[in-house]
């Protein structure tokens, strides 16, 4: 990198570091410990997978650092920075820079075969239309078993830029891979949605043979991993929520070197949201069962909705969050949900993408969770997801944040 590269980078990690050096990390880092040993304070909040393209109001988003690497490593420090300063929420910035290690995944074997419209060119927001790959049970050959391969040497050359860009000003810890569990996810894209609920109802033995391939290939990933020991641990983050806890990782785990039981994971069938919570039994519940065990902990949902199937999903082993989409009725889920989980909730993120933003509507929205919760005791986190457009107004969002929070702690 040129010299000029190396002071960008030492000037984010500066300003990274002198915001996570804030007696307020540590105040909100308790609350989340709190929270996720089911001993709520008060409800969290946070913001994630965020319009970044609409975001930015003075060049502070904007690339400097052309390695790839790096690049990438710039932008995550450019937009916790963002995000601190304009909608910090219950964030928590690590006393560290976290650095993925050079983990190439190889997936399933299938790339996936699609159309794409682009609707806008600029910011490539896009819709896609996807081709059928399983027609016949020959075709579930196609599945391969997945691989996650270290480059040791190019992690040591990191390792040296790493120790000359943040040297004398932020420690750093590299971090690994934990593979999606998404699998319907997948299917969804290998053979069209369409097609995925036909099969459900007239192919059967096709979806169970697909899934069991599916299931049997990442167990043998997941034994692969942990005998190279290549698992994320390092960010406190799993599907954009915060895992600060008091005793996981076990204070006996290698950090530098973790497995999957130190690990969080997290699963999901959204496009399950359309077929019978039999189904969801069936053909995801059955098949997660064998793979969740080999984590220390579990994300389970995200915008599937799960209040009317919530008993088996509390079927699956090593569950800790539950996500309560805007598709569930919140009411319900809350009724259903035992104590000793949390009810992640994710506002809908309509309400930024409408002509004319009206914060009372979110608020009323964010009230109407929170009488929810309270009256049935539940461990509550609001995480502010998927938004896709705020109208180029990111003000939008600082709003509800500063107004999430102050609702919280009149919790």
């Amino acid at each position: 990198m040129h010299a000029n590269e190396v002071q960008v980078l030492r000037q984010l990690a500066a300003t990274y570091m002198d915001y996570a050096g804030l007696p307020r990390q540590q105040e909100k880092r308790k609350l989340w410990m709190k929270l996720n040993s089911f001993r709520m304070e008060r409800p969290l909040v946070l913001f994630d997978q965020l319009p970044w393209h609409e975001l930015d109001v003075d060049g502070s988003l904007l690339n400097q650092v052309e390695d790839p690497y790096w690049r990438d490593v710039e932008t995550g420090l450019r937009q916790q920075i963002y995000k601190w300063e304009h909608m910090p929420a219950d964030m928590v910035l690590n006393p560290y820079i976290a650095l993925p290690r050079p983990i190439t995944y190889t997936g399933y074997g299938i790339d996936v075969q699609r159309d794409i419209l682009l609707t806008d060119a600029a910011n490539d927001v896009r819709s896609q239309r996807y081709t059928n790959q399983f027609h016949e049970l020959e075709d579930i050959q196609k599945i391969k078993t997945p691989q996650a391969i270290l480059n040791g040497e190019t992690e040591q050359e990191i390792r040296q830029q790493a120790d000359m860009i943040f040297g004398g000003i932020a420690d750093y810890k590299m971090n690994g891979f934990v593979p999606p569990l998404g699998f319907w996810d997948f299917i969804a894209q290998w053979m069209t949605l369409e097609q995925l609920f036909f099969n459900l109802m007239d192919r059967p033995e096709l979806m169970h043979g697909i899934i069991e391939k599916l299931v049997s290939c990442t167990c043998e990933l997941i034994e692969q991993m942990n005998r190279d020991r290549l698992f994320e641990v390092y960010s406190k983050l799993c599907h954009c929520s915060h895992t600060f806890e008091e005793d996981f990782p076990s204070p006996e785990a290698d950090l530098d070197r973790p497995g999957s039981q130190d690990a969080w994971a997290f699963g999901l069938a959204q496009p399950f949201t359309s077929v019978s919570p039999q189904i969801t039994k069936e053909f995801e519940v059955a098949y997660m069962k064998r793979i969740f065990p080999y984590f220390g902990r579990i994300y389970y949902g995200c915008c599937d909705r799960l209040d009317d199937r919530l008993e088996y999903i509390l079927e699956l082993p090593r569950v800790r969050k539950i996500s309560c989409s805007p598709w569930s009725d919140r009411e319900v889920f809350a009724q259903k949900l035992p104590r000793n989980y949390v009810m992640s909730n994710k506002p809908n993120p309509a309400f930024f993408a409408v002509t004319r933003f009206d914060v009372d509507t979110v608020r009323q929205d964010i009230a109407k969770t929170f009488r929810a919760a309270k009256r049935n005791q539940i461990n509550l986190e609001l995480i502010f997801k998927d938004v896709s457009t705020v109208h180029y107004q990111p003000q939008r969002l600082w709003e509800t944040a500063k107004m999430a929070v102050e609702m919280a702690e009149r919790y």
